[in-house]
């Protein structure tokens, strides 16, 4: 597998990865304002861990949703960081 086709497969995942966490955090905003069953907070988390850092992140911040919550406020940042840095590291080590 060549590495253009490698990197057009990543960038797919990861725009789809971060559509369907801003999306799913939209809707845990929605199902908080009408008490309706939740998506877990750890749910959330591992969307953003998988890849969709940058979606919760906004959906964070477009939703206004767990922007008080400690874990949120300063994990999804850090989960950033340490994405960013192993990107950095993939692309420096070719």
């Amino acid at each position: 597998m060549n590495e253009q086709y490698l990197l057009h497969i990543i960038l797919i995942y990861l725009a789809v990865t971060n559509v369907a966490t801003f999306f799913t955090y939209g809707i845990d905003k929605w199902k908080a304002k009408k008490s309706k069953w939740r998506i877990s907070e750890p749910a959330l988390l591992t969307l953003a861990v998988i890849g969709g850092s940058i979606g919760a992140w906004l959906g964070m911040k477009v939703w206004h949703h767990k922007t008080l919550h400690k874990k949120f406020k300063y994990g999804i940042p850090a989960i950033i960081i340490v994405q960013l840095a192993f990107a950095v590291y993939l692309i420096c080590r070719c």
